[in-house]
């Protein structure tokens, strides 16, 4: 019996409340939406592949011990790539006002499970500084790789390309206002609670029972103005008869 209550309490606070977390959901969403549309920068991403062979050779001619040694050597390979080493060369060639350390968070290199494959991939405001950084870091790395490891094993497979409209990969407006939503709604359910919880006055009998620990006798119905006007009119006709 005190669950099924207890449940009917908590519906009942959610309606009386509805209008306060309806508000708080929306000023959430909204509030996402200008920061977002607004005030965040665009961030465009390119990227480049590279392909790393033990020697500079016809891929069809490679065999099994040769692609297991190329594998060995690419986690080497994505540490160099990020290295300062590599990105000084990038800022100077392209006059980038960056730091090395800088340039290093807008560069993830990865390469596919069991793949020889090496993609750099360049997050920046410009669309065309990504694209010219990408294809920069993998020509730069092509070089450098040959006089740090005395080895000519890299070739750049695919370069980095602007597209014709190119689009941001974040923000993502309808993304941040989803997750506005979900915590604004949150916000308004606990404000909700919070709102109930300090209220200390005395609603029903059961507050009454709790606070003067003593048994309700009786109780008096609420009386209507139009109940109120009916007995009033229904009196003069009483005392008539």
């Amino acid at each position: 019996m005190e669950e099924t209550i207890s449940l009917q309490d908590l519906f009942k606070t959610l309606k009386k409340r509805l209008l306060l977390i309806i508000l708080t959901t929306i000023i959430a969403i909204t509030v996402s939406g200008v920061v977002s549309f607004l005030y965040l920068t665009p961030i465009y991403q390119s990227s480049t592949q590279i392909l790393v062979n033990q020697e500079k050779v016809d891929i069809s001619t490679l065999n099994s011990q040769d692609i297991q040694t190329n594998l060995q050597l690419i986690n080497t390979y994505n540490v160099i790539i990020k290295s300062p080493a590599i990105l000084s060369k990038v800022i100077e060639q392209l006059d980038l006002n960056t730091t090395p350390a800088a340039l290093t968070n807008q560069i993830t290199v990865k390469n596919e499970q069991n793949s020889q494959v090496v993609n750099i991939t360049v997050q920046d405001a410009n669309p065309n500084v990504a694209v010219d950084i990408a294809n920069t870091t993998a020509t730069v790395f092509q070089e450098e790789i040959k006089k740090l490891m005395k080895v000519d094993n890299v070739s750049i497979l695919t370069p980095a390309l602007l597209g014709e409209n190119p689009t941001p990969v974040k923000p993502d407006p309808m993304l941040n206002m989803a997750i506005a939503a979900v915590i604004g709604l949150m916000l308004g359910v606990g404000i909700a609670f919070l709102l109930e919880y300090l209220d200390t006055t005395m609603k029903t009998e059961q507050d009454i029972e709790e606070i003067l620990n003593l048994p309700i006798l009786g109780l008096i119905s609420t009386i209507s103005d139009k109940e109120i006007q009916q007995t009033m009119v229904q009196m003069p006709q009483r005392r008539k008869r």
